[in-house]
């Protein structure tokens, strides 16, 4: 991993990205981004989950060190965007069968 909690392309494992997306929060933060133009950037309040500042931090660190999104400082705020490329080539299709989902909850 990086300094900033990052793993390498080749630390992308199946397990960790399963366990980030069994959460539906989660899951909605990915499918939003994966339906979403290549590039997307998103601030973590801008998905407008239904929980507390503390858990939506835990929500996108565990995002983030699965692989699944890379964060970068905006000022007082951090912007998410899917690390399609990456996972395309660890996982191929599985970015395709999550936005084909319809976010919920």
């Amino acid at each position: 991993m990086d300094h900033e909690g990052h793993p390498a392309e080749h630390e992308i494992v199946l397990g960790a990205v399963l366990s980030a997306l069994a959460d539906p929060l989660r899951r909605r933060v990915v499918t939003e981004l994966a339906q979403a133009p290549a590039g997307t950037a998103r601030t973590c309040a801008s998905f407008e989950l239904p929980v507390s500042k503390a858990t939506l931090t835990h929500h996108f660190r565990v995002l983030r060190e699965s692989g699944l999104i890379r964060q970068v400082d905006r000022g007082n705020s951090r912007a998410a965007t899917l690390r399609r490329e990456e996972i395309d080539r660890r996982l191929p299709g599985l970015l395709d069968l999550v936005a084909a989902e319809t976010p919920s909850t």
